[in-house]
């Protein structure tokens, strides 16, 4: 799910799109209940930073119309069809909305590959007055203890390939100079029970482990697999998995 300028964007998904299309968590129905709540209407949302759609399907039920950007091609072509979604590859800074058009703008998990100055003057211009800015994210996966020795072995193998705009993502955002006024909100929770095939897979979408393997010629999540099948036991039987969650959300005036 990156965003930038095109001479600036930094595109370290488009070589995984299938594989992040496929592992990607799914957000937690609540918080897309909640945006819908808090917006003026519900006509427009347009999603930033789309990727290949894992938000836009929830947007799309909850908002007449969604327009879901990414600057990645491959990305974008991942996407469903939605009937009231248009995907268009557009970089966050510059869309091809109208002024005050938009209910509410979300990112999710996606903000730190933005030229932020640049996105927020695009959101004051495209938000209606009152509409939103809906910004969410999430940190490290948090696992069973029985498989916290393998998962820390395989994320000690590819922290250094993290590019480091993940540090935003590690610090939940904060220091971000903002625009508008904030909007509080309840706290929200992502969980998932997954088998450890889906978890593994989910590993390998990881751009970090994409990087390690262009680095080193080495599979890290290949490497690492048989200490998480051993410790997970059957391997069909599900695990809870879970990520902490932050969002920030701000109105503008109205």
């Amino acid at each position: 799910m990156s965003n930038a300028t095109p001479a600036l964007f930094k595109d370290h998904f488009s070589a995984s799109a299938e594989a992040y299309a496929l592992a990607r968590p799914t957000y937690p129905q609540v918080l897309f209940d909640w945006i819908a709540a808090i917006a003026p209407a519900r006509d427009l949302a347009w999603e930033a930073g789309c990727g290949s759609g894992q938000a836009s399907r929830d947007l799309a039920v909850r908002f007449d119309r969604v327009h879901a950007t990414d600057p990645s091609a491959a990305q974008v072509a991942r996407a469903p069809a939605i009937a009231n979604v248009h995907f268009a590859v557009e970089p966050g800074e510059r869309c091809s909305l109208g002024s005050s058009s938009v209910d509410a703008v979300c990112v999710a998990q996606a903000l730190h590959w933005f030229d932020r100055p640049a996105f927020f003057a695009e959101c004051a211009r495209v938000l209606r007055p009152g509409g939103v800015l809906v910004v969410w994210g999430y940190q490290d996966i948090e696992v069973p203890a029985r498989i916290a020795a393998a998962n820390a072995e395989l994320q000690g193998r590819i922290w250094p390939y993290w590019p480091p705009e993940r540090a935003d993502i590690d610090a939940g955002y904060a220091g971000y100079a903002w625009p508008f006024e904030p909007v509080q909100g309840p706290g929200f929770d992502l969980v998932a029970d997954w088998p450890v095939s889906r978890l593994l897979g989910y590993f390998a979408s990881y751009s970090a482990s994409r990087r390690y393997l262009e680095a080193t010629g080495r599979d890290a999540v290949a490497a690492c697999a048989a200490d998480f099948i051993e410790a997970w036991g059957d391997p069909d039987t599900t695990q809870r998995v879970r990520w902490p969650l932050f969002v920030h959300a701000r109105r503008k005036a109205g």
